[in-house]
């Protein structure tokens, strides 16, 4: 019976992570497009753990501890790139403003 919860629960994780595949495609910013690849890894994170208790093999939670630190990274990366991006913006506009 635990096993069955355990793949039904895999099985909505998957479809959220779908979900988040199509916002993905059509996200029309490219935060939208981070946060649904943030939401996919946290599904796999989540499908990898619910696997290593069903298959009680633990080196399925090491791959999901580097799927976690891999996701910190990206979205750090992300971040600091956008905040870049929006710094020079600012001082291209201040830039115009003055001439």
């Amino acid at each position: 019976m635990t096993t069955y919860l355990y793949a039904v629960g895999a099985a909505l994780l998957l479809a959220n992570a779908g979900v988040g595949a199509w916002r993905i495609l059509r996200g029309p910013t490219s935060a939208d497009r981070m946060l649904a690849a943030e939401m996919i890894t946290t599904s796999a994170i989540a499908v990898l753990l619910l696997l290593s208790i069903v298959s009680d093999q633990s080196a399925l939670v090491d791959v999901a501890l580097l799927f976690a630190l891999l996701a910190a990274v990206a979205m750090a990366n992300f971040v600091t790139r956008t905040w870049t991006l929006l710094r020079d913006d600012k001082d291209t506009r201040e830039e115009a403003g003055h001439d």
